[in-house]
């Protein structure tokens, strides 16, 4: 199934709900919308608040799927209250809503103050955050008093009569298995077979997301020009992306990134054979659900690219 990121890092709140409704004309199967406090770098210029956004997007579409990418529940936003958030979307969405969750970057969730904790404690508070949220979903009173996250006295009166699917991010293979046993989907950017034979090795089910990001443009040279200016935070390594705390941090760190980084990892340009031979790419390595980010200003551009010259050759 091919998705449409709305990318909330570069585009105002209704600019989004426009490019939300654009895209499922045009028959993308799934939008995911980023949950992010700050955007990458300040060039990318937005970072609305996620939850109004989907409300919008829930009343001006009709039936693409629709989910977040990702949400982190463990420190800016606590499992209570995107248990709270998540029961309305789905109800808004009526069916069409996923919840995707990770354990975040220092980047969005550090801006309250608290302690930003290693990745292997953020793994542990991912998961008790969806015992948490899946307890809250049940529309009884909950008291919870877990090793991170108390709850007292709380219920829900709105909750969906289905459950909420909720799919968990993995940038290796220790999350790949929190994925498989306390998720209902893996959310990746791109294949990496580690990752993929963790969830399989695990015995994970539902989908496996991923995300390609392109630059449609005239030219290849606009193209790259386009990624280098907007999106440049696409070529950093390792955990930078994970622990760099502010805009402008990311903003030195990307002065290393070189252009054939970004070259040889986004298609650029107006030829789609790059596109689609990455997407076939990502279908051979076992990821059936793929979103694709296009970078800069002109998403009406690249959605006609697509309907036109993408789509007919899947």
């Amino acid at each position: 199934m091919w998705g449409y990121t709305l990318s909330s890092e570069e585009h105002a709140p209704s600019d989004l709900v426009r490019h939300a409704v654009r895209a499922e004309d045009a028959g993308f199967d799934f939008l995911s919308i980023s949950d992010h406090f700050h955007p990458w770098i300040d060039e990318q210029g937005h970072s609305p608040f996620v939850w109004s956004v989907l409300g919008a997007v829930a009343n001006a579409t009709t039936e693409v799927r629709v989910g977040t990418g990702v949400t982190c529940p463990i420190l800016r936003t606590p499992p209570a209250i995107v248990a709270h958030a998540a029961a309305t979307a789905a109800l808004l969405f009526e069916g069409r809503f996923f919840l995707g969750v990770g354990a975040g970057e220092a980047l969005n969730e550090h801006v309250m103050g608290q302690y930003w904790p290693p990745v292997e404690i953020r793994h542990e508070m991912l998961v008790e955050s969806l015992q948490v949220m899946r307890e809250l979903w049940k529309g009884e009173t909950v008291d919870f008093h877990g090793t991170y996250f108390t709850v007292e006295n709380a219920r829900l009166y709105d909750v969906p009569d289905d459950p909420i699917s909720v799919v968990v991010s993995a940038f290796g293979p220790k999350a790949a298995e929190v994925a498989a046993k306390d998720g209902d989907g893996l959310w990746m950017t791109g294949p990496r077979e580690d990752v993929l034979k963790a969830f399989a090795d695990a015995k994970g089910m539902g989908p496996r997301i991923g995300q390609l990001t392109v630059c449609w443009a005239p030219s290849q040279r606009e193209g790259l020009d386009t990624v280098l200016r907007v999106w440049p935070n696409t070529g950093l390594p390792g955990q930078l992306a994970q622990d760099l705390p502010t805009p402008s941090h990311f903003e030195q760190a990307v002065t290393l990134v070189r252009e054939e980084d970004i070259a040889t990892k986004v298609p650029c340009g107006p030829d789609p054979e790059p596109i689609i031979d990455k997407l076939r790419e990502y279908e051979a390595a076992g990821l059936d659900h793929v979103h694709i980010h296009q970078v800069g200003p002109d998403q009406d551009g690249f959605i006609r690219f697509w309907e036109r010259e993408v789509r007919p050759k899947l």
